[in-house]
């Protein structure tokens, strides 16, 4: 059985006992996490493809942790205007332990 959930604004094919890195979400590690956004839902028996979610269905997580991602360098530069910005980001993501998918 999986599912395909959505957080973060991507989309993630998830099953039971998987550990996933999503963008950040609230909580503590150790934490209990419903995702309810499901889109599609496969069973040993049947296909449940939402429209644009399942319902009823659901998705538990525990939060393991936060990590911080690869650093990427964004860098702005107009020739001969004598313009250039660099600056830095390091994306935040959370792990999380996927534990029962609920059918709806």
């Amino acid at each position: 059985m999986y599912a395909v959930i959505k957080t973060g604004g991507k989309q993630f094919q998830v099953s039971e006992g998987d550990v996933i890195q999503v963008e950040k979400l609230e909580g503590a590690p150790g934490d209990s996490v419903e995702i309810d956004e499901v889109l599609m839902l496969r069973t040993d028996s049947d296909v449940k493809i939402g429209t644009p979610v399942v319902e009823g269905a659901a998705v538990s997580a525990t939060i393991l942790g936060e990590t911080k991602g690869k650093k990427i360098v964004v860098y702005k530069f107009k020739r001969r205007k004598d313009y250039r910005r660099k600056q830095g980001h390091r994306q935040t993501y959370t792990k999380l332990r996927i534990d029962t998918i609920k059918v709806g």
